[in-house]
């Protein structure tokens, strides 16, 4: 997804969004966790009430609005005085298959055939934004750069690779898949990440949210509470991909945290989802009952029955 900026957590009982969290990326999280794919439009009044419940400004959330509008990512109408809005069908689309890779990160895997698929490039100093956007498009597809110029990925497609390069036209580049020889004194293609760095996210993640799992299994979380920590702990979980490409355990030091954080994730976002959803309903009904009653939550378990 294009829209990937991800706002701050606080540091209080339930991790929330800060005043100033970009709303256009906000908006978009909660079309699509409680609002996607469905053919009706939202009345703008209740996205905006949605977004006060994270500190955003009315102002801002309408703002965000248009903006969204004129990136093609919402449709709008209206109907007298009010103005809806929904997500776009290429907008759902590119959310729905992002949210499967989310939802499906850190399951287990089977044996690893021990090959790498490599991507290979070359791109002038002049074009700085285009070096940039490849950057990003490979990391989210499990890519890290074991030197420069080649990315290396013990998970990644080929061929998505390969349509990558080809979509932002680079011509100096080529996809391949081999196998690493182990050799003294030579770099390995697993130290393109930084394993030291990566557990101590994970250990963050876990110290971040244990109290709020504490509260949640004692029932101490309301639904506004709910609804923002939930989307908090989503938008925290959905950063993972981008620095960990799902490794093989294979490549993994001994007692790698990934399965504990991803256990407290999933338990947090689907323990929360009947109270969030609760709570976007009783915003929704304040401006059109009859839409509220089609808001709906989505556990780990139907997103996953969806691949």
């Amino acid at each position: 997804m294009n829209d990937r900026e991800l706002p701050e957590t606080g540091d209080v009982d339930f991790p929330r969004f800060q005043v100033g969290a970009p709303p256009q990326h906000l908006i978009t999280t909660l079309l699509g966790d409680y609002w996607i794919s469905r053919p009706e439009q939202l009345p703008s009044a209740a996205l905006v009430r949605l977004t006060e419940e994270f500190g955003v400004s009315a102002v801002a959330a309408r703002a965000a609005l248009s903006r969204l509008t004129k990136r093609d990512l919402l449709e709008s109408s209206k109907a007298g005085r009010r103005t809806y809005y929904r997500l776009t069908d290429r907008a759902a689309a590119v959310m729905l298959e992002g949210r499967q890779r989310i939802m499906s990160f850190g399951l287990e895997q089977g044996a690893w055939d021990g090959r790498w698929v490599m991507a290979a490039f070359s791109i002038s100093e002049e074009q700085r934004d285009l070096r940039h956007a490849l950057r990003a498009r490979l990391r989210w597809l499990g890519f890290a750069p074991l030197y420069d110029g080649l990315w290396v990925s013990p998970t990644a497609d080929a061929d998505s690779a390969a349509a990558v390069l080809t979509e932002l036209e680079i011509p100096m580049s080529t996809v391949f898949c081999a196998e690493a020889m182990d050799l003294p004194g030579m770099r390995a293609p697993q130290e393109a990440w930084d394993f030291d760095q990566l557990r101590r996210t994970y250990e963050g993640f876990v110290t971040q949210y244990a109290p709020l799992l504490e509260r949640v299994r004692k029932g101490a979380v309301g639904a506004s509470e709910a609804l923002v920590a939930r989307t908090g702990i989503m938008d925290t979980w959905r950063t993972f991909p981008n620095h960990d490409p799902d490794l093989p355990a294979e490549l993994l030091p001994a007692d790698w945290p990934r399965a504990a954080a991803r256990d407290l994730f999933v338990e947090i976002y689907d323990t929360l989802g009947p109270l969030a959803e609760f709570r976007v309903k009783q915003i929704v009904a304040e401006f059109e009952p009859e839409l509220a009653e089609l808001v709906a939550h989505h556990r780990t378990s139907s997103i996953l029955a969806l691949t």
